[in-house]
């Protein structure tokens, strides 16, 4: 049924825009595309199935230690490539192409540590309690997946309209000179939002994991498409296109699924990408900038 598929969708969808909203904060702040966010996202899953597997079956303890594992990764990711490269003004396309590079070393010393094949959560991590609203039935794993999304991402919005941080967040993505000018720690603002992105990333990560029941070195690079589609279609750096371009591939994805076939979500959902940019080259909320000879 209809409702179903949208209730579906929204909970995938949700952790579509959970991922992006990382992903744009650091466009958004740094300037810079990090295309090591999906081998991220990929390190905080196998984090908190290790912490699960090895020390406590909990799935708060393991979202907790993806935050923090995913979040570090972030950050050293940051101070030891991109600040470097920020200090000679090196030009965008130079921080992209080494998180390229970041990201193949992720996903092949996962692969060498853990193997290609893979991991699972432990069984009762999560329970297979389901609930029913009237047509539709969602599982505690759904349920979960979108409140913790939606909290996550309501924390992020109030942080970055009602705080000082956030003012300090929005002010470098605006200009970071002038930032400096009155004051505000740049180098500060830039390793707090690669800390922020990554953990957020993590929490994605496990997410995933646990909706898929699938854990491997590169579950990163499909969620790495889907999340430049997502800031794309919402509009670079702007976090609610990110949340709203998040739901609606969600949204595509599972209507496609389940009334065209699973060997068509990708092409449709991206296919639909394609028609809104050329309706609207700049997403839904971005804004086009003109470039003067």
């Amino acid at each position: 049924m209809l409702e179903q598929q949208l209730a579906n969708g929204l909970s995938l969808g949700a952790v579509y825009a959970l991922y992006a909203l990382g992903f744009t904060l650091i466009f958004g702040v740094l300037g810079v595309i990090n295309l090591a966010h999906g081998a991220i996202f990929m390190a905080g899953a196998y984090s908190a199935q290790v912490v699960m597997t090895t020390v406590a079956n909990s799935l708060v303890l393991g979202l907790v230690v993806a935050f923090f594992a995913a979040g570090m990764l972030g950050l050293i990711i940051d101070v030891a490539i991109l600040k470097p490269l920020r200090a000679r003004n090196a030009p965008h396309l130079i921080p992209m192409i080494a998180t390229i590079g970041v990201a193949i070393v992720l996903n092949s010393a996962a692969q060498g540590i853990f193997g290609a094949s893979n991991r699972r959560f432990p069984e009762g991590a999560l329970s297979g309690e389901s609930f029913s609203l009237g047509n539709v039935t969602v599982t505690a794993l759904e349920l979960g997946i979108l409140f913790l999304s939606a909290a996550l991402m309501a924390v992020l919005l109030i942080v970055m309209r009602r705080t000082q941080v956030g003012r300090a967040l929005r002010a470098v993505a605006e200009s970071p000179r002038a930032a400096y000018l009155v004051g505000v720690n740049v180098e500060g603002v830039f390793m707090l939002t690669s800390f922020i992105a990554a953990a957020l990333g993590g929490i994605a990560g496990v997410l995933i994991g646990l909706y898929s029941n699938a854990i491997y070195p590169l579950m990163g690079q499909p969620i790495l498409h889907k999340g430049i589609a997502v800031i794309i279609l919402g509009g670079m750096g702007d976090i609610r296109g990110a949340v709203i371009g998040g739901i609606f591939l969600g949204f595509a994805e599972v209507l496609s699924v389940a009334y065209i076939g699973s060997s068509m979500r990708d092409a449709v959902a991206f296919g639909l990408l394609f028609l809104v940019l050329l309706l609207r080259p700049k997403g839904l909320f971005g804004t086009m900038n003109e470039r003067k000879a």
